[in-house]
């Protein structure tokens, strides 16, 4: 018998998550030393000084097993946020608490919700758990359609799954649209609000979804250290939700989830605002050049509130080639429905300005 034959339907269909291509796979691939890398909207600046020499000391406990309860991240996160620590669930990266919600309240059957063109985990995590995973169109192209997705919750809807700012995206849903929503969802639902890139927002109409945490609704806010922390290869994200589903999340989670590295460079990085401050500043000027530069070649674009940048080029996968034939990788978009549009993380200013100088040269041989 073939292994496939054992498993879900749903999970032997799977595909798994593509992230953006290693700089070192295409010096292997092309022979490429200077290659430069725009694809996962990684932080350019690094990671915060602080925590890098936080986690350089934590390396030489690398003998012990890190605490399993993060009580000492979980109280900082906690701290941040004036949260009480048992709202706190501190995970291996976001993706992690994603999984965890599908395995807890998803089977065949039952069904979460989400957007068309979101993170590509949403629908990768619901199947694995034998779920119906039920995109919602977008409107206007590139906006997420609460309302619609509140008209397609039903009785055997169990999750929510809302990336606000969106990735690939990068535009956002305003408060008075998600207090719709909330006010249309029953409380058997559970309320994911993906957050990962909601320190580079600046809308004063942005709902900052831990306002809107009580009792009675099952919200999960998702944050992570990847992006603005500069932390995406130590894997650390934390949600805040209720106790009750925080529980219930530890329950199933596995033994030592965060390393002692990771939880190290947590605690130092959060106090480090100076790397918060320039990382804003560096990514402002860099949006506010691709920008520019896009218009000037006649691209379009959606406006974007995160750290990285949606732009339809016309033959996304042949572009993405030629950009790679002179060094630069960014991310094709094909796989999320979008195959005329490449996704680019903002770098820094050279690396800006040697994506728009191969862009420039890739469009006319694309042409």
């Amino acid at each position: 018998m073939k292994p496939h034959e054992l498993v879900l339907p749903t999970v032997a269909a799977l595909h798994p998550y593509e992230p953006g291509k290693p700089i070192e796979e295409l010096q292997r691939e092309l022979g490429i030393g200077e290659a430069i890398k725009l694809a996962s909207n990684e932080n350019p600046l690094g990671p915060s000084p602080l925590a890098l020499a936080a986690m350089r000391q934590a390396l030489d406990e690398a003998n012990r097993y890190p605490d399993g309860s993060c009580w000492a991240a979980g109280r900082k996160v906690a701290e941040r946020h004036n949260v009480a620590p048992e709202r706190i669930f501190m995970a291996g990266g976001s993706v992690e608490v994603l999984n965890l919600l599908a395995f807890l309240f998803l089977r065949p059957g039952l069904n979460a919700v989400f957007s068309e063109h979101s993170f590509a985990i949403y629908a990768l995590a619901a199947a694995a758990a034998g779920g119906e995973a039920r995109a919602v169109p977008m409107k206007d192209g590139y906006y997420l359609d609460l309302d619609a997705i509140a008209e397609a919750i039903d009785a055997n809807t169990r999750i929510v799954f809302l990336d606000n700012p969106t990735n690939p995206a990068g535009t956002i849903f305003r408060r008075a649209e998600w207090e719709r929503l909330l006010a249309r969802t029953p409380e058997h639902v559970v309320m994911v609000a993906d957050e990962a890139y909601f320190e580079f927002v600046r809308d004063p109409d942005y709902p900052d979804s831990l306002a809107y945490h009580d009792e009675r609704r099952m919200i999960v806010t998702m944050r992570t250290f990847s992006k603005i922390f500069g932390l995406a290869g130590v894997r650390a994200g934390y949600a805040v939700a209720r106790p009750d589903l925080v529980s219930l999340l530890h329950n199933v989670r596995q033994p030592f989830n965060v390393t002692s590295i990771a939880q190290a460079g947590v605690i130092a990085g959060l106090d480090d605002r100076e790397h918060m401050r320039r990382t804003l500043e560096v990514n402002a000027e860099g949006m506010a050049y691709l920008e520019r530069e896009f218009r000037r070649l006649g691209l379009a674009y959606p406006k974007s509130h995160a750290n990285f940048i949606l732009v339809e080029v016309g033959d996304g996968a042949a572009v993405y080639q030629n950009l790679l034939r002179g060094g630069v990788i960014v991310r094709p978009m094909g796989g999320y429905g979008w195959p005329r549009h490449l996704r680019v993380s903002v770098g820094l200013p050279e690396e800006n300005r040697r994506l728009i100088a191969a862009l420039e040269k890739a469009l006319g041989r694309a042409a």
